[in-house]
């Protein structure tokens, strides 16, 4: 099993040591060079041909979206994560570079003792496993799963855990014992049959299409582009979607999707009136529902009840308020992303009647979310992300 390899390329000295430390002590992953700006970048990789780069915006002699601009005009393929500060500003030029090609990005940590670098350490490496090990996987390498950097950072998570409860001496002591009992020989059972997905009897047959809602997480930005650049410019239905997002940039996001999309994009707010023809995304830190308001006009309404799946927004919350507003006449689609948010609420709204779609595993960054939906019995059909903008306003037009 091959490592997936990580070029960095950032001006800090310390924020070099820094994501290389959280690299390299990450089972499956290494760092096979570092750069200070983007000239040095250029001259490294064709030496190094990293699966992913880690790269800073700002620089001095080569800058991170002239680099991105190199890139796109050299057709270089291997895929870029950005490090983003958190600023007003910072969330502009972030969405710059998506535009410019660039993957996905992560907040910056503040410095080697910052108490969010456990959080940054696990997205980057989320990002690095997903973005990398397609990338790798393409290229005829063999390198982990996305499975199995999804377990190595649920067993970080617990430790931490651990660690905070029992203190970090006794939590050590406790999860070596767990590991040597695990890894003792054991006479293992016969594999179980594998078994096809479940199977969801609806309460009432898919009626007509009056909302669509939308999961997404990881590959989601650039996978959000791509459907909304090929929305149909006549379709009615409003969409709701939740993308995994840090605040301060899903409304620099929303407004990147306004500039490609026929539709009007934009931030939710709280009240919003729901009009036909918008698409609404969540705020980053706020969940995301609809409501019925006076004469039965629907609502936006934004909540920051605790996280669902580990996230907020999450797509289970969207997804478990479409089928009590909508039940059979409205669509739920689930999208590229790690973990399991919106499968369980996604097959609720399969129960209550309503249509669903899911991406496919070939076109998906991570089969992660989509997966779950599927083997829940929650996904009517799976669709190519390259179909995905047509069949939902195939789906949309044909059951207005």
């Amino acid at each position: 099993m091959e490592d997936i390899s990580v070029l960095i390329c950032d001006d800090s000295a310390l924020m070099r040591n820094l994501i290389s430390r959280i690299i390299d002590g990450t089972e499956g992953m290494k760092v096979v060079g570092k750069a200070m700006n983007g000239q040095f970048l250029i001259e490294k990789i064709p030496l190094l041909n990293p699966d992913v780069i880690v790269l800073d915006i700002e620089m001095p002699v080569m800058n991170g979206i002239e680099f991105l601009k190199y890139r796109r005009e050299h057709n270089i393929d291997i895929p870029v994560i950005i490090l983003s500060s958190i600023a007003e500003r910072g969330a502009a030029v972030t969405m710059q570079c998506l535009e410019l090609g660039a993957s996905d990005f992560i907040t910056k940590p503040n410095g080697s003792v910052s108490a969010d670098i456990n959080s940054v350490a696990d997205r980057l490496t989320e990002l690095i496993s997903s973005y990398g090990g397609q990338y790798a996987r393409r290229k005829g390498r063999t390198v982990q799963s996305s499975d199995f950097f999804s377990h190595l950072a649920n067993e970080r998570a617990m430790t931490r855990k651990l660690q905070s409860a029992m203190g970090t001496d006794a939590a050590n002591k406790f999860l070596a014992s767990e590991r040597e009992r695990r890894e003792k020989p054991r006479f293992e059972a016969a594999p179980a049959a594998q078994k096809g997905p479940a199977t969801i009897n609806p309460l009432r047959e898919p009626g007509r299409i009056e909302a669509i809602a939308i999961g997404i997480s990881t590959g989601g930005p650039n996978a959000l582009r791509e459907v909304f650049k090929n929305i149909d410019p006549n379709l009615k239905q409003p969409i709701f979607v939740v993308q995994h997002m840090p605040a301060g940039f899903t409304k620099e996001f929303a407004n990147s999707l306004d500039k490609i999309c026929p539709l009007s994009v934009k931030e939710a707010e709280e009240g919003d009136a729901v009009e036909e023809g918008h698409i609404y995304i969540a705020p980053g830190n706020f969940h995301i529902l609809v409501g019925t308001g006076n004469f039965g006009r629907k609502t936006v309404h934004l909540s920051q009840e605790p996280q669902r799946n580990g996230h907020r927004p999450s797509a289970d919350v969207l997804f478990e308020s479409m089928a009590k507003v909508y039940q059979n006449k409205c669509l739920g689609v689930i999208m590229t992303g790690m973990g399991k948010d919106g499968a369980a609420e996604l097959a609720e709204m399969r129960k209550q009647g309503a249509w669903t779609l899911g991406q496919d595993e070939k076109s998906a960054i991570v089969y992660g979310m989509p997966k779950a939906a599927f083997e829940l019995g929650a996904v009517q059909r799976q669709v190519s992300l390259e179909q995905m903008a047509s069949e939902i306003s195939k789906l949309a037009k044909e059951h207005a």
